[in-house]
């Protein structure tokens, strides 16, 4: 049975869920973020945020929630002309994929979790790609997170676990995942209203906007309001207000 994990923490909404389901679940829990010059640096400043509120709000994860790891990724900013790492406007390429796709990223990031969640003795690799929404990104895709877990497994001789918990939902679902993972942190210190506590932090302290806005405060939280990043998760928020969230 695996008791530990690395989770891939980014600090936007989707890693922040991700790393509340580890923490729900194993006894040790490290992360993980990278820094390839993205323009969008300011999520660097956010994730720090959000795992001090997570210390401060949520006591049972603080006792589990173990070293953070940033690992200098300049390379991978060197070789992408994307409009994550260059100043350029967003837009489809000729290849059928925006040209917010940086080849190479994920795999370069397993890759390196892996080798880091070798030497820190962590069974499984928690990251928040998915297939539900995106932007037809290859290297989020399931067939993709199978290779890497068997070639990771292979190549280092250990066998690891990519653990995928959003790969088959949408935000309206992750916004309703992270909301029913608050509300079972609460209960299990005998207390309620963590369910909104945990929406609530996520709304206030993650970044996803592609542009590094924190200027322009929303309901689903700080952008632009206008990037595919913001549009997803503004859309997810919409939906899950009007269709899933429980009747308070």
């Amino acid at each position: 049975m695996h008791k530990t994990a690395l989770v891939l923490f980014s600090g936007g909404q989707d890693s922040t869920t991700c790393l509340a389901l580890a923490l729900s679940k194993y006894e040790r829990v490290e992360t993980i973020a990278f820094d390839y010059r993205q323009r969008h640096s300011v999520e660097l400043q956010a994730r720090l945020a959000v795992l001090a509120e997570f210390k401060s709000q949520f006591p049972a994860w603080a006792r589990k929630l173990g070293d953070d790891h940033l690992l200098d990724l300049a390379v991978l900013g060197h070789v992408s002309e994307t409009s994550l790492t260059r100043d350029t406007a967003f837009k489809m390429e000729s290849s059928g994929l925006p040209n917010t796709f940086v080849p190479g990223r994920n795999l370069l990031f397993l890759t390196l979790a892996a080798a880091l969640a070798y030497r820190r003795g962590l069974d499984v690799i928690v990251t928040g790609v998915c297939e539900t929404d995106f932007s037809g990104y290859p290297d989020c895709r399931d067939d993709t997170m199978k290779a890497m877990q068997l070639a990771l497994s292979l190549g280092m001789d250990k066998r690891f676990l990519i653990e995928t918990p959003l790969m088959w939902i949408d935000k309206a679902a992750t916004w309703q995942m992270a909301f029913e993972l608050g509300d079972k942190a609460d209960r299990s210190e005998g207390t309620a209203g963590g369910g909104q506590a945990l929406v609530d932090l996520i709304v206030e302290h993650t970044h996803t906007c592609y542009l590094g806005d924190r200027e322009h405060r929303h309901a689903w939280g700080y952008g632009c309001g206008t990037c595919p990043a913001c549009e997803l998760r503004a859309n997810g928020w919409a939906k899950w207000r009007s269709v899933i969230i429980p009747t308070q």
